[in-house]
């Protein structure tokens, strides 16, 4: 059972208990159930919005629209880490006529594509809503997830058939020379090009989905605690 759907089942159970009791717990369950259920709710409908486009909805699907941008941080951090014309002569020279760039992968830096998904997130509309549980450092828990999931999909890509036959081909008819770094940069490019914006929205919601329940949880806390309060300053003005 999943985080989100416990708290609307705890919210929706106490908006109807609440049809079924007297006076004074009614009012506090009423409200403080109402509320809960549509600060939930309304956070589930943020992270789903988040990840899919919703008609006559602006700012829907931002993972989506900032595609290209997370596919050019990917392509840069993976060029300017490891598959510079220095780190390539030392690499060929000690492996000599092996191709195995997964070793390359695991000491890769991948903060910069983190960091590409994290300012999207807080330019976007639902960055407000990130804001109010605490903005920047709320998503900070999610980066060696992040990071950690990102390096097993391009240790994949790299240790496909097609990659490496593809960069044999450019080790036989070029040398380690900027030319072979022209050439590998265009088949980064070909195989991020292979990925659609359904792919990555797919992988980003994979990674960091679980986490953001944790927004659906915390709305429908405090939207229960506002119910309450509402209910007891009520009582007292």
């Amino acid at each position: 059972m999943s985080k989100s759907f416990l708290i609307n089942l705890v919210a929706f159970a106490a908006f109807g208990a609440s049809f079924f009791l007297q006076d004074p717990i009614a009012p506090y369950l009423y409200y403080g159930g109402l509320f809960a259920l549509s600060g939930a709710i309304t956070n589930q409908l943020a992270i789903y919005m988040l990840f899919h486009r919703v008609p006559f909805l602006y700012g829907s699907g931002v993972i989506e629209l900032n595609f290209e941008k997370f596919k050019a941080a990917i392509k840069n951090m993976i060029m300017e880490q490891f598959f510079t014309k220095e780190r390539l002569d030392i690499f060929f020279q000690e492996e000599e006529s092996k191709m195995d760039l997964a070793p390359l992968l695991e000491k890769a830096d991948f903060d910069p594509a983190f960091n590409a998904l994290k300012e999207s997130v807080m330019e976007s509309k639902f960055g407000q809503v990130i804001s109010m549980f605490g903005g920047e450092e709320s998503l900070e828990m999610l980066r060696e997830k992040f990071t950690s999931k990102l390096r097993t999909s391009l240790v994949a890509i790299v240790s496909s058939k097609t990659f490496k036959e593809e960069l044999g081909r450019t080790i036989v008819h070029s040398s380690l020379s900027s030319d072979l770094t022209a050439q590998i940069e265009k088949i980064i490019t070909k195989r991020l090009d292979d990925l659609s914006p359904k792919h990555v929205k797919k992988l980003i919601e994979r990674l960091i989905k679980e986490h953001l329940e944790w927004l659906v949880v915390w709305g429908g806390i405090f939207g229960g605690v506002i119910g309450v309060v509402s209910v007891l300053l009520g009582s007292i003005f």
